[in-house]
């Protein structure tokens, strides 16, 4: 039977002015486009917010092992900052894309670990 430790409350994480987009240039397309980003809204809360079952944080635990699959280092950063927000740990995130490393390979796992290193080094789990 393995012990479960508490996870200890995450500090917030290191970061520049806060985005409601999420993505820097959603801030563009919001400018643009205002009636696109209104319309994406709804859906982007159903895939991103709380679910029924999954917190956010473990949702956003999903969101990251597919944009380390896919190379998305910037994504990576961007999510892993918001499951921070959401009470993640370091090592549940390493976790998290050591779990991406089976099916996504050495690049996933690569990605995900420079991402999770660079919130590291900027303070993000003080």
């Amino acid at each position: 039977m393995s012990a479960r430790r508490t996870a200890k409350p995450a500090a917030k994480p290191a970061a520049g002015p806060k985005n409601p987009y999420g993505y820097p240039f959603w801030e563009w397309v919001a400018k643009e486009d205002p009636e696109y980003v209104k319309a994406r809204q709804p859906l982007s809360a159903l895939s991103i917010g709380e679910g029924k079952e999954l917190p956010v944080k473990h949702r956003e635990m999903v969101i990251i092992g597919i944009l380390a699959f896919r190379g998305r280092k910037e994504g990576v950063i961007a999510h892993m900052r918001r499951a921070i927000e959401h009470g993640a740990t370091k090592r549940e995130l390493l976790e998290a894309i050591q779990s991406a490393a089976v099916p996504g390979g050495g690049p996933a796992f690569s990605t995900g670990a420079q991402a999770l290193m660079e919130l590291d080094r900027a303070g993000a789990f003080r």
